[in-house]
């Protein structure tokens, strides 16, 4: 963060990806039209609270006040409300969204959604996810019911609210929920995605600097035990991703022995 720029008085949490400075000129206008409005108001209202007083011989009046001033200021305001809707946020989410980078360029991950926690499901080094069936699901090894009869789920890796990631590489991820909504929530990436029980839904990003661990919350209320509904990314280097990636199917051939 530079000294003396508008990040210096806005509360941004530090920005990891690389869609990011889209979405934060984004929310800066709209804190710059924010605060127009209540500066606006905030002198209309002092007016009103001065210019209105009650007064010996003067008498209150219940007619529907008339003006404007009132009316231009309302248009002027819809006016500004569209322009940052049809200008500014539907180009940035419309490009965010058709971008997603190849598949093969890319690292895959599905996250799987439940209260209260994450499940983040990797191929292994096949590059194919295995097939999961509800069936299948246990709380005691299986969340997301892999069926180890299919050849390419024997080397899957899921973990549970740990979610490593490397440097300057895409990552697509494919989002659903066993159970209500959710919504997936990165703020250092600026990713928030409502997770939705029966749909999947891919969202991409990528992390180009800021490498360590980083929360993951749920920002849709989802239930009693919604508070402790939490992970972590890690933004590893490539060098420490091999590395927790080799150790992860150490674990697995260790415990497919």
């Amino acid at each position: 963060m530079n000294p003396g720029t508008w990040r210096d008085w806005l509360p941004y949490p530090p920005n990891l990806s690389e869609h990011g400075p889209q979405i934060d000129h984004l929310i800066t206008v709209v804190h710059y039209l924010m605060f127009a409005l209540f500066i606006g108001w905030g002198i209309y209202f002092v007016y009103v609270l001065i210019r209105f007083r009650k007064r010996e011989g003067h008498k209150a009046t219940y007619d529907p006040a008339k003006g404007k001033i009132a009316k231009t200021t309302e248009i002027a305001v819809i006016l500004a409300e569209a322009v940052l809707l049809v200008a500014l946020s539907m180009p940035a989410w419309a490009a965010w969204k058709k971008a997603f980078p190849p598949p093969e360029a890319s690292l895959h991950v599905r996250v799987v959604a439940e209260q209260f926690a994450w499940n983040f499901h990797y191929p292994g080094p096949d590059g194919i996810f295995g097939r999961t069936d509800p069936k299948l699901m246990n709380n005691v090894g299986n969340s997301l019911g892999l069926d180890l009869t299919d050849p390419h789920a024997k080397d899957d890796i899921i973990t549970l609210g740990e979610f490593h990631i490397p440097l300057n590489k895409p990552v697509i991820v494919d989002l659903t929920s066993k159970d209500v909504i959710h919504s997936f929530t990165i703020n250092v990436l600026r990713v928030k995605q409502d997770v939705i029980p029966g749909m999947m839904i891919p969202i991409h990003f990528t992390a180009v600097k800021g490498a360590g661990m980083y929360e993951i919350s749920c920002a849709q209320l989802c239930g009693l035990g919604h508070y402790r509904m939490q992970g972590f990314v890690y933004i590893d280097t490539p060098e420490q991703y091999a590395q927790w990636f080799s150790e992860k199917e150490s674990e697995l051939q260790g415990a497919t022995q």
